[in-house]
């Protein structure tokens, strides 16, 4: 049974840990913001980061406030007997209108504008470079939550949506569903690649040189999974040499991303500060999680979300 719950400050990179305990006021514990020197008597963890003192305090169960947990030691934490969860199944919608505004940005040239405001520059872009999202192509590599809901907005705005999943079976709002081996074909006619796979070590350097060189020049690459998933020195070449047309970013081998990285200065990336899932709705989408897990583990049941 969970009698005292930690949310560790580190949670405030994304929302004030305090708001989160306003969210539990009503659950059967007691729910208190800590640091990391101040987990002596906590039961449960919910936070952003990992750090090795977490191993070492006592602590039952760890939920991340993120869906990615490739920072946490799986093996680290069973041995300690240390649940872990996470937070998939809750940004499916704010990733998604994040990718559709990418998409239209591109579409409609947005942020083409947005740059000639800063300058109060007024003009209209090359006759031929906007175009409509209703008729353009999107593959979406990765159909869990966060893939499927760019496939429903995408759908939405008359796109033709294909995707690539582990498991080809048919998804809602994909028209084809390539297995991971077709990938080259998957993103060859796609006008944009959006990846939203989670990182694992299959999926570490997925794009790389070879998988760039088979998307069409015109293409644009959405990454929302992690920063890893693309060789980024290969993405700067390919943006370099025109082999694509653009990218929208918002993970990176690096975060933040560093002050040189020539990405910065391309008229064709947008860079965004892995915010895709940002939503006034955070705190109370991590407390029903929250809640759920501690009525299963008063019940004796499996948690909800469980990764060890």
């Amino acid at each position: 049974m969970v009698t005292r719950i930690g949310v560790h400050t580190s949670v405030e990179t994304l929302f004030p840990p305090a708001v989160l305990c306003d969210e539990l006021e009503d659950v059967d514990a007691d729910v208190v913001v800590v640091s990391t020197e101040e987990l002596d008597g906590v039961d449960a963890l919910v936070t952003f980061k990992y750090e090795d003192a977490f191993l070492d305090n006592g602590l039952e169960w760890i939920h991340s406030v993120q869906s990615g947990v490739d920072r946490f030691p799986f093996d680290d934490l069973e041995a300690a007997g240390i649940r872990l969860t996470n937070s998939t199944g809750t940004h499916g919608d704010s990733v998604g209108e994040t990718v559709a505004g990418y998409m239209l940005s591109f579409a409609r040239r947005l942020h083409e504008y947005r740059s000639q405001q800063a300058e109060k520059h007024w003009e209209w872009p090359a006759w031929d470079a906007p175009f409509t999202l209703d008729g353009s192509s999107v593959c979406v590599v990765g159909l869990g939550t966060l893939g499927q809901g760019i496939a429903t907005r995408a759908d939405a705005l008359g796109m033709d949506v294909t995707g690539v999943k582990r498991t080809p079976v048919p998804v809602d709002h994909v028209d084809t569903v390539y297995p991971s081996g077709d990938l080259h074909e998957a993103v060859a006619d796609a006008r944009f690649v959006a990846l939203a796979v989670p990182l694992t070590d299959e999926t570490e350097g997925l794009i790389g040189e070879a998988e760039l060189d088979a998307m069409r020049d015109d293409a644009v690459l959405v990454n929302v999974a992690r920063g890893p998933v693309v060789d980024q020195d290969a993405l700067v070449a390919a943006l370099q040499s025109d082999g694509l047309a653009g990218a929208a970013l918002d993970v990176f081998e690096a975060e933040p991303l560093p002050e040189d990285s020539p990405l910065w200065e391309m008229d064709e990336v947008v860079v965004t500060p892995h915010a895709a899932a940002a939503t006034r709705d955070y705190p109370k989408r991590m407390a029903a999680l929250v809640r759920e897990n501690v009525r299963r583990i008063a019940d004796g049941a499996r948690l909800a979300n469980g990764v060890v």
